[in-house]
């Protein structure tokens, strides 16, 4: 009989089909209010300057999250015999392997993996430094030491594997979507992210346990909806709206009403509600994808196929990315309509001349 510390499963298939029709279910046919609210804002604004509406287009989704193939590490498996293990009953491993390598253990979820592989470093490293260690015999110290050197040296990638074949994980990148709705709240995913992102970190610090009610209430909160999903397809639908918007506006002049009609339309329920919700977005966006960089710049080794998603679709930084595309709109658009307000307000722009009889 064999010990195997194998790496990663797949997720079971029927909970992947399933959780693909929960997410279907809940955001694939769309939630409008966001949609609805932009258009409003934006018919408010046009109107008010005798505009004609925007000729909005719908924003391409978000692209495909990595194959499970691209995004995991190959690992090469553990394999220890029945003795071998035994011999080192004293580091209190044998039971936590044997359930591991049980029928459960081998479909048990990632997240049960994840935590298998931190205790097994965890228990590995005490007995190494301890009384036990000595009371073995030279060969099963020098098996125990060759064990906790490749267990040390796989468990950053055994930890990334875990994450990236979490159901719970992968489905927050879900293209079954659709944007942020205006009442979306992050707070407890956010909460979750960083609780990922401090197993990552803390993960040789024996000092620092995750247990297994904390990590999967964390993962239950990821699973209420493709969060991840729903603030990139909110980014590109704002952004589309306000550069339509923008269009329209650079054919603008100060009304005849002058600055009350504008400040008016701009005061207008409409328009405070389609400029809550690119507020909202903008905090709950940056938010988001600063902790969802948080916790994969915690990994010390990356996947290729991550890499290139991350700079596409969750930089920062990177001028084609949802975020400072929509970022760089929003502040065309704010200093467009500061141009209008200052042209209302320039006396020659609204009021009547002498020669029109005032």
């Amino acid at each position: 009989m064999r010990m195997v510390l194998e790496r990663r499963t797949a997720g079971h298939p029927l909970g992947r089909v399933l959780l693909g029709l929960v997410l279907l279910s809940m955001s694939g046919c769309g939630d409008p209010a966001a949609e609805q609210r932009l258009a409003a804002w934006q018919d408010a604004i046009t109107q008010a300057l005798d505009l004609p509406s925007p000729a909005n287009a719908s924003p391409p989704n978000i692209g495909a999250f990595p194959e499970r193939d691209a995004r995991l590490f190959s690992i090469e498996d553990t394999r220890e015999g029945l003795l071998d293990v035994y011999a080192l009953r004293r580091c209190d491993i044998v039971k936590l392997v044997a359930r591991r390598n049980s029928q459960l253990g081998k479909v048990a979820p990632a997240s049960q993996h994840w935590l298998y592989e931190l205790t097994l470093w965890r228990r590995l490293q005490a007995c190494w430094n301890g009384p036990a260690a000595q009371a073995l015999a030279a060969e099963d110290r020098r098996r125990l030491g060759h064990l906790l050197e490749r267990k040390t040296r796989q468990l950053p990638r055994l930890s990334w594997n875990a994450l990236f074949d979490a159901e719970e994980w992968v489905g927050t990148f879900s293209r079954a979507s659709s944007p942020l709705p205006p009442d979306g709240d992050l707070q407890s995913a956010l909460v979750a992210l960083d609780y990922l992102r401090r197993m990552v970190v803390h993960q040789f610090d024996p000092r620092w346990t995750p247990t297994s009610a904390d990590l999967e209430g964390h993962l239950k909160a990821l699973r209420q909806a493709p969060f991840t999903a729903e603030v990139l397809r909110g980014l590109l639908l704002a952004t589309q709206r306000l550069e339509a918007l923008d269009g329209r506006l650079a054919q603008a002049t100060c009304p005849p009403a002058g600055a009350a009609s504008l400040n008016e339309a701009l005061a207008s329920p409409a328009v405070q509600r389609g400029r809550a919700y690119l507020d909202r977005l903008t905090e709950q966006g940056r938010r988001w994808l600063t902790a969802v960089n948080a916790l994969l710049d915690a990994y010390p080794e990356t996947r290729p196929a991550i890499t290139r998603y991350r700079r596409r679709w969750l930089s920062l930084d990177n001028p084609a990315a949802p975020w400072p595309r929509f970022h760089a709109a929003l502040t065309r658009h704010a200093a467009r309509i500061d141009a209008l307000r200052k042209d209302c307000t320039t006396p020659s722009a609204s009021a009547p001349s002498m020669t029109d009889g005032a």
